[in-house]
């Protein structure tokens, strides 16, 4: 089955833009690109998940989203910006294609079906992020952390005998930047949660052993 931006293409079309792209590989904790550096080129994650982090006024690092494989990322000509307004980190050891976005016009003009999927991809990240906006002024820390949880568990999440693992190397620091409270905090809440039961932490690794409880705790 063809991968989200190829969905509505024919083969030839699909050729057609695969033809024009260049491979790459990024090693876990690899930067892409920058946030603010001169937007040359967009992406399609193969293989992995990419974790888009901007940063605040004073300086902090704040993760809005992960990216998981099949998805284009880094398309900053899809928002008539010359510059990409995140930062892309590899989560894990990534698989790209990549193109000049200078072709990025051509692709939508010459691809409807390019288009569409990919305008739509965009509208779900806005409706992800306006969710995490309300979450944020609405719920409590525990409520926050565990919807975190189960958005990446659902996004890349294997299953192992002890449930279900978060499939690349996230920290509680991570979660920290993810649900806008301290790392004390997260600290506190996930051992509490390993002691009932509901996840495994480890060092970089998290596997949610109780999906169900942990959805009662986020008050889905």
């Amino acid at each position: 089955m063809p991968l989200p931006p190829f969905s509505k293409l024919d083969r030839p079309q699909i050729r057609s833009i695969l033809d024009r792209a260049i491979s790459r590989r990024f090693d876990a904790g690899t930067t892409v690109f920058d946030e603010g550096a001169p937007a040359c080129s967009f992406y399609l994650l193969l293989d992995g998940t990419i974790r888009v982090v901007k940063t605040t006024p004073d300086g902090e690092q704040v993760t809005a989203l992960h990216i998981p494989a099949g998805q284009l990322f880094g398309i900053a000509p899809a928002f008539r910006r010359d510059t990409y307004p995140a930062t892309a980190i590899a989560a894990s050891e990534v698989v790209t294609l990549c193109w000049p976005a200078s072709l990025w016009d051509q692709f939508v003009s010459d691809f409807p079906g390019f288009g569409s999927e990919t305008y739509k991809t965009i509208g779900d990240r806005v409706v992800e992020m306006n969710n995490r906006i309300l979450e944020m002024s609405t719920q409590h820390v525990e409520q926050r952390i565990a919807r975190a949880l189960l958005r990446l568990v659902n996004q890349s999440g294997k299953k192992t005998t002890e449930g279900i693992e978060i499939s690349f190397p996230i920290t509680r620091q991570d979660v920290s930047e993810m649900t806008g409270t301290t790392l004390h905090t997260v600290s506190r809440l996930l051992s509490a949660w390993e002691k009932n039961g509901l996840v495994s932490s480890k060092r970089k690794k998290i596997i949610v052993c109780d999906p169900h409880r942990l959805v009662v705790l986020g008050g889905a």
